[in-house]
């Protein structure tokens, strides 16, 4: 899971992009990045890690000058969390220069690299998706949406992609369509973005998804497509209308906040708990859930758990001792509101487990005299 966002044809392209990482954070904490073409041509690029916020001062975000540019923040499934790994990636090539930002997890990657090394390829970083920059590199073809297509050819797993070929913004998705991809209009510009909420932050109009296997090029020359096999069958991440996306976006053609408040209501028919005097949720992904739960069985909904917001998701934090360190300082409950109370704590997902153990501890410690754990997606 990571976060992608891309601008063609708007002056401040860079900055826009910033903006749209902001709303995408959620989607990767681990570094973040953005790459910006000027006019001339020229290709630019910086990268940091941790946040957005923290990544780009204001002098370097003079420097990303131009129309174009492309973004990412990062969670690391393939590769460890150095700035090596950190993305966009940018490579100067005989033709010009290979911009990339992937989201998702290619399950080939290791045969494809090894392939690519017995061929003479030289890999800077450790992640699966330098794979791709290198086929794509070496492909031929009329445009660069066809050079593209070819490199992807062969390519197995979950990816939204966002690449810069010189001055091409070129966006693609996987033919199964694991993770979501959107297309929004700003003026005379386009940006492409994870989430829509992204799209929203820079005032951008959501036009449509990019399909599952499609692949769209924007230029001078105006927005061209090319479709995959409508054949392979479509397989969406579910996690993320569970936990992954935020509730105000649109993921798969769907409103997050309708699935989750949806999932909580089934879970009160489904697992009802006669008595309770509260329903809460765990901040933040868990609200909606619990919203249905409590609309379902009639339960007062209260805010007995507050979420510190200035620490991050546990989820995506890359080794467990983070992850405890972070549920320690992240949560607070309300005492007056759970002491002597029959409570149900609301909670979107349980990954590892960590988590839910020691939030009904903390619950507990509190003074809830009964606390009914109930899961939206168990």
């Amino acid at each position: 899971m990571c976060g992608i966002f891309g601008v063609y044809g708007h002056r401040d392209a860079a900055a826009l992009t910033q903006l749209g990482l902001y709303s995408l954070q959620h989607r990767g904490q681990e570094s973040a990045g953005i790459v910006a073409v000027d006019e001339t041509g020229h290709a630019r690029v910086s990268r940091a890690m941790g946040l957005v916020s923290e990544g780009f001062s204001e002098a370097e975000m003079l420097e990303l000058t131009g129309p174009v540019s492309i973004g990412h923040t990062r969670y690391s499934t393939a590769g460890a969390s150095a700035i090596e790994n950190a993305q966009p990636t940018l490579a100067r090539v005989r033709q010009g220069h290979i911009a990339l930002a992937h989201n998702g997890n290619l399950t080939n990657a290791v045969e494809l690299r090894r392939e690519l090394e017995d061929d003479g390829a030289i890999f800077s970083s450790t992640m699966d998706s330098e794979v791709i920059v290198h086929r794509i590199a070496r492909a031929h073809g009329p445009t660069p949406e066809s050079r593209v297509a070819t490199a992807l050819d062969g390519v197995e797993g979950a990816y939204c992609l966002l690449i810069v070929l010189d001055e091409t913004v070129i966006a693609a998705r996987d033919p199964h369509g694991w993770r979501p991809l959107v297309i929004g209009k700003l003026g005379d510009g386009w940006v492409f973005a994870s989430e829509s909420c992204a799209l929203d932050i820079v005032g951008a109009t959501l036009e449509r998804e990019v399909l599952p296997g499609e692949i769209v090029a924007i230029d001078s020359q105006g927005m061209r497509t090319l479709q995959g096999d409508a054949s392979t069958p479509t397989h969406r991440c579910v996690f993320e209308h569970v936990y992954f996306a935020r509730p105000d976006s649109k993921v798969f053609g769907g409103s997050v906040d309708h699935s989750r408040r949806a999932l909580g209501r089934q879970l009160a028919r489904e697992c009802p708990a006669p008595g309770a005097d509260l329903v809460f949720a765990v901040p933040d992904s868990s609200n909606s859930a619990a919203l249905g739960y409590s609309e379902e069985s009639r339960i007062p909904y209260e805010f007995a758990l507050i979420r510190n917001h200035y620490i991050g998701r546990t989820f995506i934090q890359p080794t467990q001792a983070g992850r405890d360190a972070k549920v320690k300082v992240k949560y607070n409950p309300v005492r007056e509101l759970l002491n002597g109370k029959r409570v149900v704590m609301v909670d979107d997902s349980i990954v590892r487990g960590t988590t839910t153990r020691g939030l009904v501890s903390l619950v507990r410690a509190a003074g809830a005299r009964e606390v009914h754990m109930r899961v939206s997606s168990p």
